[in-house]
């Protein structure tokens, strides 16, 4: 699991949208069915996102290792027939 640095506040609105490691994240808990990934409060804005909310994975409702699995094959040039 990435440490909260990582991430940047997701609302273009927010003085400190795009800035990593402004200290101006906290976790506020979990999303999914099987509650696996964080949801995250900017204390600048006051805004709650997701922690896939700006990347690939963004409403993917596949689980993170499947998906991890399909952005990979696409940048080999491969496709992926569903077959879980």
């Amino acid at each position: 699991m990435r440490e909260l640095e990582a991430f940047c506040c997701q609302h273009s609105s927010c003085a400190d949208y795009g800035q990593r490691g402004a200290g101006n994240l906290r976790w506020h808990g979990w999303s999914g069915k099987k509650k696996q990934i964080r949801m995250l409060y900017c204390r600048t804005c006051k805004q709650y996102f997701s922690e896939r909310k700006g990347s690939a994975l963004w409403q993917s409702r596949l689980p993170e290792d499947q998906a991890i699995s399909v952005l990979e094959h696409i940048g080999e040039g491969c496709g992926r027939r569903h077959v879980w």
